[in-house]
């Protein structure tokens, strides 16, 4: 069951915007809990005015750094962090030098938030391509990416490329919406009208421990599942997106069975070396006979 301290319906005070003032009431009860009491501590307000995608970054967050070893200092790649609260809080929580880095979502308000959180010398942003990166070779301590690694990462080649940006022996960790257990047939039929086509790039714990182990370049030290997570999931839609009915209804027709978050942190194996990109093919264009019955480009 979720924490007794999120009890209650959907309602609350809400604006004309849909996210009115939530320090009160019930929509606002449901962005603390026990479970979580770092992310707890900041306004509800401050939580949904950094929406950038369908889970509470801070919880996912939180909990993904629970199986982290962070200390002040260390080099941090928030990787698809949205519109930043992730990276707040990882600058806030432990000390640590973030780059806020994503592509749908531009630096400037991400900067703003970051100002006005205290943590401008900490927080750099910047947008980049998680499959076009523009840093060193181990540059970081450490690579999170909070609910949206499934939108690049899952092909057999991204870990190599990634693990070639964090030390020997540093680590990545990635937490958000997953599957329980992978799928060994059909769609089920109460999650029909809400899967579409490209959910499949969502995976279990397990499927992502073998992905990831498979791939020779990371030892994987954690990969399972939030207990009760898919009542967080359900919890925050009811207060941050009510009108998503159809997404609603499938995970409380679910009831955990097969949607919930996952998480999964590996370290990158000291002994490892990542492929280096090809690099020494020529780029410059030199005329060739097209056909072999053609003479030489100067004889034209």
């Amino acid at each position: 069951m979720a924490d007794e301290d999120e009890a209650g319906n959907a309602g609350g005070t809400r604006g004309p915007g849909g996210t009115g003032d939530r320090s009160e009431g019930t929509a606002g009860e449901r962005l603390r809990s026990a479970r979580f009491p770092r992310s707890s501590r900041y306004h509800p307000d401050w939580i949904a005015g950094a929406v950038s995608g369908g889970a509470n970054s801070l919880w996912l967050t939180e909990w993904l750094t629970e199986a982290l070893d962070l200390r002040p200092g260390l080099r941090v790649l928030d990787l698809g962090c949205g519109r930043g609260a992730s990276s707040v809080f990882l600058a806030r929580e432990f000390g640590v030098q973030v780059w806020a880095t994503d592509l749908w979502f531009g630096p400037d308000e991400r900067l703003a938030r970051i100002r006005d959180a205290g943590v401008e010398d900490a927080v750099f942003p910047l947008r980049a391509d998680a499959r076009s990166l523009p840093f060193a070779t181990d540059f970081f301590d450490a690579v999170v990416s909070i609910d949206s690694f499934v939108y690049y990462g899952t092909d057999d080649l991204y870990l190599n490329y990634l693990s070639r940006f964090v030390r020997p022996g540093g680590v990545i960790g990635i937490a958000g919406a997953g599957l329980v257990d992978e799928f060994d047939g059909p769609v089920p039929g109460h999650l029909r009208a809400w899967w579409e086509p490209s959910m499949a790039c969502l995976h279990s714990a397990a499927w992502w421990r073998r992905h990831w182990e498979r791939s020779g370049v990371a030892h994987v030290t954690v990969a399972d599942t939030m207990p009760d997570g898919w009542l967080r999931w359900l919890d925050w839609h009811h207060t941050i997106n009510p009108d998503n009915t159809v997404e609603i209804d499938a995970l409380t027709a679910d009831q955990g069975r097969h949607l919930g978050y996952v998480r999964a942190v590996a370290h990158r194996r000291p002994d490892a070396t990542p492929d280096e990109p090809i690099a020494d093919i020529p780029l410059a264009y030199t005329a060739h006979p097209l056909l072999r019955d053609d003479p030489p480009p100067a004889a034209r």
